[in-house]
C-alpha cells in the first residue's frame, strides 16, 4: 500500500452559494488553485500518471475488446499503487487525502475513458457510499477489499423508466419473516455489472420506502445481461443488474429504509465533482494533441498552427480549460476546508458535498461540456484524420459524449443548482431575497460603482454586475412563479447558464490574481486567459439574460428590466485577437495545456 499522506489546504470555509453574494475580490489568497499544489500533490499526480501512460493505454485495445480479466488486473494494480483509496480512512486499508488529491487522481486515470469509468464506478460510486452510509460492521465487511482492488464493485439506481427520475424506480424490495428481503426489478446502464462483485443497488420497501442495499453478486437470484452496444467507453463494462427473488440479508441494508434517497444524493453530488475532474484530464489530453498535430501538419506550406482560425480553437480550448480547472479546484479547496472544520467522520464527506452541491453541478455541467468543445475541435484540426480511428481523436469524440448524461444529465443539473439556490433564500440560509430587493433600490439611483484601475479591476467589477443579473434573475424568478417556479424549466435553465458563468468567470479571474502575485513565470498569460474568458462571458450571460427576462416580462417592466440589464453589463468589449494569438502560441509550443 502507498504511503502518501494527506496535505491541508488553507481555505476559508465559505457557505455554498454564498459566491453569489460576496464580494470576493480582496479573497484571493484564499482560494485553492492547481498552482498552489504541494509537492506531495505532484508525486500523487506523476503516480496516477505513470500508471495510465504505461499500464493501461498500451493494453487499451484489449480492454475494448471486452477482456475483463484484463481489466480486473488494472483495478487490483490501482489498489496496489493507493489509488482506489484517497478517499478512504487508514483502518480500511485506505489511504485518506484531501480532496485536491482525489481531484488529481481522478483527472490523470480520465487519459483512457474507458478505465476511467471502471475506477470511477469503483471509488466514487462503491466506496463512498459505504462510507457514508454503512455501518461498522458493513465497512470493515466491503471495504478493504474494494481499496486493494480484489473487490470490483459498481452502482445500480438507474432503470429504464425512471433515468433522471430516480425515486420513480421500480424494483421492489419485500420484507421476509426472517428480517431479509427479497429484491426483484432490473436496473439499467450499469457500469462494471458484466464483472462486479457487489451491486449498490436502490429498491422500494415494499413497493413505497426508498432504500439502499449492498448486493453480492454470489446471492441467490442475482445476475447481469447483456453487455451494452455502446457509443463509446467500449472498454468499460455496461450491462442490466437483474434481480429475479434476489436474497438479500437484512444486515445489507445500506442507511436507512425511506432514506435510500440520502444515499442516490449524497453520492451523485461527490460523482458530479469528480467528473468535472475527469473532464478536465480528458480536455487537457485532447488538448495536447490538437497542439502537436497543429503544429506539425502542414498546409499550403504553412503548420497550421500558424493559422488564425486555427488560433482561435486551440485558444478557445486552453481557455474553456482554464475556467474548469480553476472553479474545480476552487471547489475542492472549500469542501477540504469545510473537512477541516470539524471532527473527521466519514459521514462528513456527504455533508460538504451537499453544502457546495450547486458547486458539484456546476462542475459536471460546464466540465461535460467544455469537454465536448474540446474533443470537438480537436477532431476538426485533425480534418479527415480525426474521422478515423487511426487517430485517438475519433475515440475521445465518441467516449465523451456521454458525460452530459452521467450523473444526473446536464438538463437535470441545471434545474437542481438554481433550484437548489432558490430553496436557500426561501429558507433564510442565503439572503438572496433581501439582496434582489436592494438590487431593485440601486438600480433606481442616477449611477452605479465604477471600475477602478488595478489589475484586472474592470474584470472583477464585470463580475459584481454578473452577480446582480444573478440577483435580478432569481429575484423575478420567484416574484413571478412563487412555488410554480419548478415547472419554467427554460427560465430556470438560463438561470442556471448565467450563474455557471459567473463563477467559472469569478473563479478564473481569482486565480490570475494569484499567479501574478505570486510572480509566477506564466502570469502574463494566466492574465490573458482570464481577461479572454471575462470578456466572451459578457456576451454570453447579456445574450442569455436578455432571454430570461422577456419571458419573465413584457411591456413596461421588460423595458425597464432590460435597461437595468444595459447598466449592470455595461462593460467595453476588448481586442481578443491578440490575447487569443498568443495563448494559442504558448500551447503549440508547450505542446500542451499552458498550466499543466
Amino acid at each position: 500500500m502507498s504511503t502518501i499522506t494527506s496535505t491541508g489546504t488553507n481555505t476559508r470555509t465559505r457557505k455554498g452559494g454564498a459566491w453569489i453574494l460576496d464580494d470576493a475580490s480582496d479573497a484571493t489568497a484564499e482560494i485553492f488553485t492547481p498552482e498552489r499544489l504541494t509537492d506531495e500533490h505532484r508525486m500523487i499526480a506523476r503516480t496516477a500518471a505513470d500508471f495510465i501512460t504505461n499500464e493501461v493505454l498500451p493494453q487499451l485495445d484489449r480492454l475494448e475488446a471486452k477482456d475483463w480479466a484484463l481489466n480486473r488486473q488494472l483495478v487490483r494494480r490501482c489498489g496496489e499503487l493507493g489509488l482506489l483509496g484517497t478517499d478512504a480512512p487508514e483502518t480500511y486499508g485506505g489511504v485518506e487525502l484531501d480532496k485536491v488529491s482525489s481531484v488529481i487522481v481522478a483527472e490523470n486515470i480520465a487519459r483512457c475513458a474507458s478505465f476511467g469509468t471502471t475506477f470511477g464506478a469503483m471509488t466514487g460510486l462503491s466506496v463512498m457510499p459505504l462510507l457514508g452510509f454503512g455501518t461498522e460492521a458493513q465497512k470493515r465487511k466491503y471495504l478493504p477489499g474494494l481499496i486493494n482492488g480484489e473487490v470490483v464493485g459498481a452502482y445500480a439506481l438507474s432503470e429504464s423508466g425512471s433515468g433522471s427520475d430516480a425515486l420513480g424506480a421500480r424494483t421492489r424490495a419485500t420484507r421476509q419473516a426472517d428480517g431479509s428481503f427479497r429484491l426483484t426489478g432490473e436496473k439499467m446502464w450499469i457500469t462494471n455489472a458484466g464483472f462486479a462483485d457487489l451491486f449498490i443497488t436502490f429498491a422500494k420497501v415494499d413497493g413505497e420506502q426508498f432504500a439502499a442495499f449492498i448486493v453480492e453478486r454470489a446471492f441467490p437470484g442475482v445476475s447481469n445481461g447483456k453487455e451494452e452496444h455502446k457509443l463509446g467507453l467500449r472498454g468499460s463494462s455496461t450491462a442490466p443488474l437483474i434481480l429475479q427473488d434476489a436474497q438479500v440479508p437484512a444486515e445489507n441494508l445500506l442507511g436507512e429504509i425511506g432514506k435510500g434517497h440520502k444515499v442516490a444524493f449524497g453520492v451523485l453530488n461527490y460523482g458530479r465533482f469528480k467528473l468535472g475532474a475527469m473532464a478536465v484530464g480528458g480536455g487537457k489530453a485532447s488538448l495536447a494533441e490538437a497542439a502537436k498535430y497543429a503544429g506539425t501538419r502542414k498546409q499550403f506550406g504553412k503548420p497550421i498552427a500558424s493559422f488564425g482560425a486555427i488560433k482561435y480553437k486551440l485558444a478557445e480550448m486552453q481557455t474553456r480549460l482554464y475556467a474548469v480547472e480553476s472553479l474545480l479546484y476552487r471547489t475542492a479547496g472549500a469542501i477540504d476546508a469545510g473537512l477541516a472544520s470539524g471532527e473527521h467522520e466519514d459521514r462528513a464527506w456527504v455533508e460538504a458535498c451537499e453544502e457546495f452541491a450547486v458547486e458539484c453541478s456546476i462542475a459536471k455541467v460546464m466540465g461535460s461540456e467544455m469537454l465536448d468543445y474540446v474533443i470537438d475541435e480537436n477532431v476538426q484540426i485533425h480534418g479527415g484524420n480525426g474521422y478515423v480511428s487511426d487517430y485517438a481523436a475519433e475515440r475521445h469524440y465518441r467516449d465523451a459524449r456521454v458525460n452530459r448524461i452521467f450523473e444526473g444529465t446536464n438538463e437535470i443539473n441545471r434545474l437542481l443548482l438554481t433550484g437548489m439556490l432558490m430553496r436557500r433564500a426561501v429558507k433564510g440560509e442565503l439572503p438572496v431575497i433581501p439582496a434582489a430587493k436592494q438590487l431593485q433600490d440601486e438600480l433606481m439611483t442616477p449611477s452605479l460603482e465604477a471600475p477602478g484601475d488595478d489589475l484586472l479591476e474592470a474584470e472583477l467589477h464585470a463580475v459584481r454586475g454578473f452577480k446582480k443579473v444573478c440577483l435580478m434573475l432569481l429575484g423575478l424568478s420567484m416574484q413571478t412563479y412563487g412555488d410554480k417556479v419548478a415547472d419554467e424549466q427554460e427560465v430556470v435553465s438560463w438561470t442556471a447558464d448565467v450563474l455557471i458563468d459567473t463563477f467559472a468567470t469569478e473563479s478564473t479571474l481569482l486565480r490570475a490574481r494569484q499567479a501574478h502575485a505570486a510572480r509566477l513565470p506564466d502570469a502574463a498569460l494566466h492574465i490573458d486567459t482570464a481577461r479572454l474568458f471575462t470578456n466572451d462571458a459578457t456576451n454570453r450571460i447579456e445574450s442569455t439574460a436578455r432571454q430570461a427576462l422577456a419571458a419573465l416580462a413584457d411591456g413596461d417592466t421588460l423595458r425597464i428590466s432590460l435597461a437595468a440589464l444595459r447598466r449592470l453589463l455595461r462593460i467595453t468589449p476588448i481586442n481578443t485577437v491578440p490575447i487569443r494569438r498568443r495563448l494559442a502560441e504558448a500551447v503549440v509550443a508547450r505542446g500542451a495545456y499552458i498550466f499543466a
